[in-house]
C-alpha cells in the first residue's frame, strides 16, 4: 500500500470520526428549543465553504483522484504528523462537544436554559470548536498529497471563522453581555496563548 494511499485511508477514518461524534449531540440539539437565531446568508456560506473544503472537496479527490495535475509526492513523515493533528482535532471536536451539552448548535443559536460555558476546552479559548476545524484542515493538508485537495480546508475553515465569529461574539455579549465581556478578556480566540 502506498503512503499517499493511506494517507487518504487516515482522512477518512478521520472524517468518519468526526461524523460519529457529531450525530448523538446533533440529534439531542434537536430536542432542547431555540429562543434566539441569528441565521443568515453570510452563515449559509460560511457552513458551505467549510463543508465544501473539509469534505466535498478532499471526499471528491480521494474516491476520484482529481484533480491529478495537483498531486505531489507523499511523503511517509506528513502522513504521520497529519494522523497525529487529524487525532488531536477530534479530541478538541469531541471535548467541545461534551462541554457544551444541550447548548451545541451547528448555527448561531441560543437554546432555552443557555449558559455561558468556560471550563474545559473553553477555559483556554473562546472558540475551541474552531480550533477543531482549523487542525483538521492542518491535518488534510498533511495527509492529502495535492494541492487543492489538501489545502481546501484551511481554505474553507478560514471563510467559516472569518465570516463568523465575529457574529458569534456579539450574540454572546448581546445575552451574557460583562460575563462574556471579562471572559474575553482572559482567553484567546482559537489558539491559547496567541490568538
Amino acid at each position: 500500500m502506498s503512503v499517499h494511499t493511506i494517507g487518504e485511508i487516515v482522512w477518512v477514518v478521520g472524517i468518519v470520526a468526526w461524523y460519529v461524534i457529531r450525530y448523538p449531540f446533533e440529534r439531542r440539539g434537536k430536542r432542547v428549543p431555540v429562543v434566539s437565531s441569528r441565521r443568515s446568508a453570510s452563515e449559509r456560506i460560511a457552513l458551505a465553504a467549510a463543508l465544501a473544503g473539509l469534505a466535498i472537496v478532499p471526499g471528491f479527490y480521494v474516491a476520484t483522484g482529481i484533480p491529478k495535475a495537483a498531486d505531489y509526492p507523499a511523503q511517509a513523515w506528513a502522513v504521520v504528523v497529519g494522523a497525529i493533528i487529524f487525532a488531536l482535532a477530534m479530541w478538541v471536536f469531541r471535548r467541545t462537544h461534551k462541554q457544551l451539552g444541550r447548548n451545541w448548535s451547528i448555527t448561531l443559536e441560543i437554546r432555552q436554559k443557555h449558559e455561558l460555558i468556560c471550563a474545559g476546552p473553553y477555559a483556554h479559548v473562546r472558540h475551541p470548536m474552531y480550533t477543531s476545524f482549523m487542525l483538521m484542515g492542518l491535518a488534510q493538508a498533511f495527509l492529502l498529497s495535492n494541492w487543492v485537495a489538501g489545502l481546501a480546508g484551511l481554505v474553507g475553515f478560514a471563510v467559516l471563522f472569518f465570516l463568523r465569529v465575529d457574529k458569534e461574539e456579539r450574540m454572546m455579549l448581546d445575552v451574557f453581555g460583562p460575563e462574556y465581556r471579562a471572559y474575553m478578556d482572559k482567553t484567546k480566540r482559537i489558539i491559547p496563548y496567541l490568538y
